[in-house]
């Protein structure tokens, strides 16, 4: 599309019209008449006459040929001025997107065989890193980040937009692998200090472990305390069964072991925060709550169009400097037919 950057300098296009008109009424008819007419005192008057009077060249009258270049150079000169461009039609996607602290348990009690996928038993964390892994990979837009905790918290992945990236760090994370505690509030609270500086309304943790507190230097309810303070949603996912659960030995056998799950204090940080808690006791059960938590955290996304401008400048001053050497051409022109007079 065609533009103009200063079209208001189309009013200079009627100037030397103007000009020619106006000029000479500014003397007067009185002026006119004060001053004498002037004589050129030449004998040879005549000769001058001739040699000054207008000629042709084929069919073409030199002077109206002037004429039509100088108004072309004028108007292509009026033109450059008004600064044209082209304005290209240029569409971007915005998407604001959420701020995502993935908080993932790795503690012992994650290789528990209480899932089970096709009819064969697995264990929590390779269920856990199978649905993650899709939630993570149909977040786009949205920044993601990765904290591992046992004994302590560890930071995996700083917040990042790339999905597959984290879903790659996410498959690496085993069991046992910073130690055997389970160190909630630890977790969350590094979390936090990864969001706080966040824009505010797109924070969210969430928070994915089988079992109570037992590790870390941060008690959990002042990690929920702090995270609210900083306006950080938690949705807080229990994972797996209570009671006798199937457990792995070293030796290759299984045996039964009693886990337990703070399901009241998962449910008091979610609450305190705004967020939400689920428990999930089967994979079916933890495929639904992430896709709860996919429709409640939905990305919102907006079209942004814009018109980049292209300066078109150019083309009216090459007129103008095509017109200007015409100019000289029919000058030097003129002197020539002058001068074989």
């Amino acid at each position: 599309m065609l533009d103009f950057t200063w079209p208001w300098f189309a009013l200079l296009l009627p100037l030397p019209w103007l000009l020619r008109r106006l000029w000479p009424a500014r003397g007067g008819a009185a002026g006119k008449q004060a001053l004498p007419t002037p004589r050129l005192l030449n004998p040879g008057v005549g000769h001058l006459r001739e040699a000054f009077a207008v000629r042709r060249v084929g069919r073409f009258d030199l002077s109206l040929l002037e004429r039509l270049l100088a108004a072309l150079l004028w108007a292509a000169l009026v033109a450059a001025l008004m600064g044209p461009q082209w304005l290209t039609r240029h569409e971007e996607v915005v998407s604001p997107g959420y701020d995502l602290m993935l908080a993932v348990d790795a503690s012992r009690s994650m290789e528990a065989l209480d899932f089970s996928v096709d009819g064969r038993p697995v264990n929590r964390m390779a269920v856990v890193k199978g649905v993650v892994g899709r939630f993570v990979s149909q977040r786009a837009g949205d920044r993601i980040g990765l904290v591992v905790f046992g004994d302590g918290a560890h930071l995996l992945t700083p917040l990042t937009p790339d999905g597959g990236a984290v879903g790659r760090m996410l498959d690496n994370v085993q069991p046992r692998m910073v130690g055997d505690g389970t160190a909630i509030g630890d977790a969350v609270g590094l979390a936090v200090k990864k969001l706080r500086e966040r824009p505010p309304g797109s924070r969210v943790i969430i928070l994915l472990t089988d079992g109570e507190n037992t590790a870390g230097s941060l008690s959990p309810v002042d990690a929920t305390r702090v995270a609210a303070h900083y306006g950080i949603r938690i949705y807080a996912v229990g994972v797996g069964s209570r009671g006798k659960v199937p457990f792995p030995r070293p030796d290759g056998t299984i045996s039964h072991e009693d886990m337990q799950i703070d399901e009241a204090a998962l449910e008091r940080m979610a609450s305190a925060t705004g967020g939400a808690h689920y428990l999930a006791t089967n994979t079916q059960a933890l495929e639904d709550i992430y896709a709860n938590i996919d429709r409640l955290e939905k990305t919102e996304t907006h079209t942004h169009i814009t018109w980049l401008p292209e300066p078109l400048y150019r083309w009216p001053l090459g007129v103008a400097l095509a017109a200007l050497l015409g100019l000289g051409v029919l000058s030097v022109r003129r002197g020539g037919v002058l001068l074989a007079t």
